[in-house]
């Protein structure tokens, strides 16, 4: 048998050009099923762990899985945003805690995200590195931001311009970070979070007033070419200040996290109300739907890929046949010199057991590098988007 191991892979060495497509024919067929139940799984894993340790959210009326992906996984913004006023009446209830987030802002192209201290408490999140923030100005980021900008305690970083031409004055904001959390492979070790009057100077609703003369604004217009933002400073501080009631500024969100059952129950019953202007969004529920679509057109392409493997099965068998009745020579020739029927049979099968193996460990290869490839991707992103 060693023999026939041996003339099989002195014929495929030969023939390089032909077994290298039959090689890679055959692992595309064995990895396309397997990469796919790789996807779905991990884009359940990635985001049904997050829905499901969150009981609820609150937000305007309107599309429940543009809501739950702003305010879980920090993709997209809500058309509508909220105001203080219902994270308050979720207090005032006495059924739940109440944790506002504000997005739709970016820093260095990461999201920032404005919450309270409770979010870092709600989702278990811990500095490795500093504090949290405790005054407007200072900002918390995840692992991956403090990784991939090199960021340290300490070191500053500014928003991203939304609007060049805003009128407005809402000019981008320096901002000093206080601490680096933890890795946890989630959406936080993405993010950049700020109190919510931090959120709000973003916003240009808050403001503060400096000196004219000595004011980075006043430079930056004075000189175009110099990068316009704000700086908040223990000096000026407590000029910032808000020209709205603070129950009328807005949330993108509210995260919910009932006492007990008995509160959930009567906290979706509230909202469930036609004349509400505010509804409560289950996520866990939500990413099951829009999980179970997930796996429906998996099942389609499934099927689509047993379609088009089994074609190229009977390809690649006709091909091989033909490879066959073009050897018939040199089968014939190998008679002649003595070897026996079951040796050319024996050779024959094991080109093919040796292409197999070989697909099957580039297929392998495959799914590997696809496996590691798929920690990265935002599965929340391409949810929003598709």
């Amino acid at each position: 048998m060693l023999n026939a191991f041996f003339l099989a892979f002195a014929y495929l060495r030969y023939h390089r050009i032909t077994t290298a497509s039959l090689v890679l024919a055959i692992s595309l067929i064995i990895a396309a099923p397997a990469a796919t139940r790789l996807v779905l799984s991990e884009a359940e894993k990635s985001l049904g762990a997050r829905a499901a340790s969150t009981p609820l959210v609150i937000g305007a009326r309107g599309s429940s899985l543009d809501l739950a992906l702003s305010a879980l996984y920090f993709q997209g913004t809500v058309a509508t945003p909220v105001t203080q006023a219902a994270v308050d009446e979720v207090w005032d209830s006495g059924l739940g805690i109440a944790i506002p987030v504000h997005t739709g802002f970016a820093a260095s192209s990461r999201p920032v995200v404005g919450t309270t201290l409770d979010y870092f408490d709600f989702r278990s999140l811990r500095p490795v590195q500093g504090r949290l923030f405790a005054q407007i100005g200072e900002a918390v980021v995840g692992s991956e931001v403090a990784a991939g900008l090199n960021l340290s305690v300490g070191d500053s970083l500014v928003t991203d311009t939304s609007n060049l031409f805003d009128l407005a004055g809402a000019y981008p904001l320096e901002m000093t970070v206080s601490g680096i959390l933890e890795p946890g492979d989630t959406p936080d070790d993405g993010a950049i979070f700020v109190d919510m009057k931090t959120v709000w100077i973003i916003a240009g609703i808050g403001h503060g007033h400096e000196d004219s003369g000595k004011s980075a604004l006043a430079a930056g217009i004075a000189d175009p070419a110099q990068r316009i933002y704000q700086s908040i400073t223990p000096e000026n501080v407590d000029s910032f200040h808000f020209h709205q009631n603070s129950a009328s500024l807005p949330v993108s969100a509210v995260l919910v996290s009932p006492y007990d059952a008995r509160s959930s129950t009567i906290l979706q019953g509230r909202y469930l109300e036609a004349d509400n202007p505010l509804h409560a969004v289950d996520p866990a529920t939500l990413i099951d739907r829009l999980l179970s679509t997930l796996f429906r057109i998996g099942r389609l392409l499934d099927l689509a890929i047993i379609v088009v493997g089994s074609a190229a099965v009977v390809a690649i068998a006709l091909a091989v046949g033909l490879a066959t009745q073009l050897r018939r020579q040199e089968m014939l020739t190998f008679f002649r010199l003595g070897a026996h029927r079951g040796a050319i049979v024996q050779t024959v099968m094991a080109q093919f057991a040796l292409i197999f193996l070989a697909g099957a460990g580039l297929a392998a290869t495959f799914l590997v590098l696809i496996s590691w490839l798929l920690k990265g991707v935002p599965f929340a992103a391409i949810a929003m988007t598709g």
